[in-house]
């Protein structure tokens, strides 16, 4: 059954323009961009985040009584004449301005909302390949790259290139910090890179170059290494999951139908490189692995205190699931599971954890996770739908604006009320990737992955687990892409003013 979620604002949030440019603004009403004016993306981004925006009570700038006239709107639009630098600065001490000290990290434009939806769903340009970026010396600006996979039936997976080689060049430049955008995620679609290994403590640059192509609506399947492995005769199902995809629900499904076949009574979930995605998704893999008890709640969501009081206890409280929504959920039925998480790790990865605490043992081994506790939704030039995008109304978004918003706009808080994770979830057991030594994904001595099943088979260490070279990325592959570390709701906001 469709429902439906009224927002009792009082007045219809729509576009208009006025002629009067002494026009006061009364109680209640909402500020209008004047006749004549081009600071119509502004506008738009004013207008959504003044509904939506989780801090919107603490902006001032968005405050509902901010501007006594349109004039006076109009004017503090028109003011920042670039529509992302004015997204930015109308955020709550974006880090994109104040860096470190910032309140909102993870809130961003995109100026063309048909490829920020695209990605959203997995599909982007992309030349298969998924890396880290770090410094090479404690001093200095150069960086190098280190592989982290290849997506199967990609450009990459048909180049000599595999994980753990490292790359310190682009068309024979050496890497910076200063130039790694231009270079590898600027408007050339084809690069070649420069290979290196370490010998003696330092890099060393090989004469091997690998050219790769991005392709355009690249797919990325989620579920990277689904196996099950038999350790001392425990069945041990392994899952290398690194996006939370809507579109791959039943494959993830059909994964967990497979470990249930073969026996599986431990699971070992692998999200050290997963930066998010779709909250219903987490979901429905916290049910896969916990259980269907559809009367216990997962999570429940928090909005800003505009939004917050219109939404229904129904509406607000997700439990967890029986069905994807098209088959039934094969579930495990655990008491414990391992996850293997690092900084890499974001959004829909850390509320599966912690969505899954009240109800189960979750051993943490990696290092401490992100820290994004907020969700988002795509919000676009469609004020008749309260902004919020739907696929459906596609010809009803402003042509002459093609900007999209990924601002956060809740927190998802865990059945025991916890969702204070902003410095991340502190791992059981501490063990970072040496880049020297990254091992298989998925094979049994894969450091990670051996420390969990050094801690399921009870034996002591027979494997040295020292690490030589920590590896300490300051961004990824997978943060330069639209999708970033984005957990976005997907809940029907079929939301109606009256």
């Amino acid at each position: 059954m469709k429902k439906y979620f009224f927002l009792l604002l009082g007045v219809a949030l729509v576009f208009s323009a006025c002629s009067d440019d002494d026009n006061q603004i009364k109680n209640g009403e909402t500020p209008q961009l004047l006749a004549g004016s081009e600071a119509i993306a502004q506008h738009f981004m004013w207008q959504a985040m003044n509904l939506w925006y989780f801090w919107q009570g603490d902006v001032a700038d968005l405050a509902d009584d901010r501007f006594s006239s349109d004039a006076a709107y109009t004017k503090f639009l028109e003011a920042t004449s670039n529509p992302e630098a004015f997204f930015y600065q109308i955020c709550n001490k974006h880090e994109e301005i104040y860096g470190d000290n910032a309140v909102d990290r993870f809130s961003f434009a995109y100026e063309d909302y048909e490829d920020l939806v695209s990605n959203l769903s997995g599909v982007s340009k992309s030349n298969g390949l998924e890396f880290n970026l770090m410094y090479k010396y404690s001093t200095g600006n150069e960086i190098f790259g280190y592989v982290l996979y290849v997506l199967p039936d990609s450009n990459a997976s048909g180049a000599d290139i595999v994980r753990g080689e490292m790359f310190t060049r682009v068309n024979g430049v050496q890497l910076t910090d200063s130039n790694y955008i231009s270079l590898l995620f600027g408007a050339n679609d084809t690069y070649t890179l420069g290979m290196a290994h370490i010998e003696n403590g330092d890099f060393v640059n090989d004469a091997k170059e690998v050219t790769l192509t991005k392709v355009a609506n690249q797919v990325e399947n989620p579920i990277l290494v689904a196996k099950t492995l038999d350790v001392n005769g425990t069945k041990v199902a392994y899952l290398m999951y690194n996006r939370f995809l809507s579109s791959f629900d039943e494959q993830l499904n059909q994964a967990f139908a497979q470990f249930k076949v073969e026996g599986a009574t431990e699971l070992v979930l692998d999200m050290r490189y997963n930066p998010g995605g779709n909250v219903n998704t987490s979901r429905l893999l916290a049910s896969m692995i916990y259980g269907t008890h559809t009367d216990e709640v997962y999570i429940k969501q928090r909005w800003n205190d505009k939004v917050q009081a219109q939404l229904t206890n129904e509406f607000l409280t997700d439990y967890f699931a029986n069905t994807t929504g098209t088959t039934s959920i094969n579930a495990l039925n655990l008491s414990r599971v391992f996850v293997l998480a690092t900084n890499d790790s974001a959004s829909a990865s850390e509320l599966v954890m912690n969505g899954l605490v009240p109800h189960m043992e979750v051993i943490h081994i990696g290092e401490t996770t992100r820290g994004k506790n907020e969700f988002s939704i795509t919000l676009v030039d469609d004020p008749d739908n309260n902004f919020a995008y739907n696929s459906n109304r596609e010809d009803k978004i402003n042509p002459n604006n093609s900007w999209g918003l990924q601002p956060l706009v809740g927190r998802n808080e865990n059945a025991a009320g916890f969702s204070d994770y902003t410095s991340g979830l502190v791992p059981d057991i501490e063990l970072v990737e040496d880049i020297t030594n990254l091992g298989i994904l998925g094979e049994m001595d894969e450091p990670l992955l051996a420390r969990a099943l050094l801690e399921i088979s009870g034996e002591s260490a027979k494997m040295d687990f020292t690490v030589e070279m920590p590896a300490e990325p300051f961004t990824s592959s997978r943060l330069q892409t639209p999708m970033r570390d984005n957990m976005y709701l997907d809940k029907p906001l079929d939301l109606q003013i009256q």
